[in-house]
């Protein structure tokens, strides 16, 4: 049921998205959609969009542009996607790997993980089962009262910290092929 209706909010979205805030980073990335160098993160089937980053059944896109929590899922579902959910530690490398390759460094970046329903209760904005995390050491803490988003990259160990929403990153959105 919340698939449906995240898609039925993705279609929507998409059909009033401004189309400002579609980025496209074409030039701006050495992955490609169809790398032979690591078949084990790469999955056969249907290739990605231009611009998008193929690993496993999924296809990840860099946003540079910063924007808040809510207008960073709201260009991802322009895309037909949704801000990234992360499922295992070698897929958060795999898009830490193309965050870096974009801007040589380690940025603080919008994932799709968010509480705001009920706190500490995690949830990604694609409808996915929340099983893994990369919380930094304390983390979820929930600071001020209000810290309901998931940005990735913070810290020295550049893992997942709860901060407000209203803050503006870049962001990474993922899709299906």
């Amino acid at each position: 049921m919340l698939t449906v209706s995240l898609l039925v909010c993705a279609m929507m979205a998409l059909a009033t998205a401004d189309d400002a805030y579609v980025t496209s980073s074409n030039s701006s990335s050495n992955v490609s959609n169809n790398s032979s160098s690591n078949s084990s993160s790469y999955a056969e089937g249907p290739a990605c969009p231009a611009s998008w980053h193929k690993y496993n059944d999924r296809c990840f896109l860099f946003i540079p542009r910063t924007l808040d929590w809510s207008e960073a899922e709201k260009n991802c579902q322009s895309s037909k996607g949704n801000l990234a959910s992360v499922h295992s530690v070698e897929e958060y490398q795999f898009i830490q790997m193309i965050i870096k390759q974009q801007t040589h460094g380690n940025p603080i970046t919008w994932i799709g993980g968010h509480d705001s329903p009920k706190n500490n209760v995690w949830f990604w904005s694609d409808g996915r089962p929340f099983s893994f995390t990369f919380w930094c050491a304390g983390e979820p803490n929930n600071g001020y009262g209000n810290q309901d988003c998931i940005q990735m990259n913070f810290g020295e160990h550049n893992c997942w910290d709860d901060v407000q929403c209203s803050i503006k990153l870049p962001s990474v959105c993922a899709r299906n092929p």
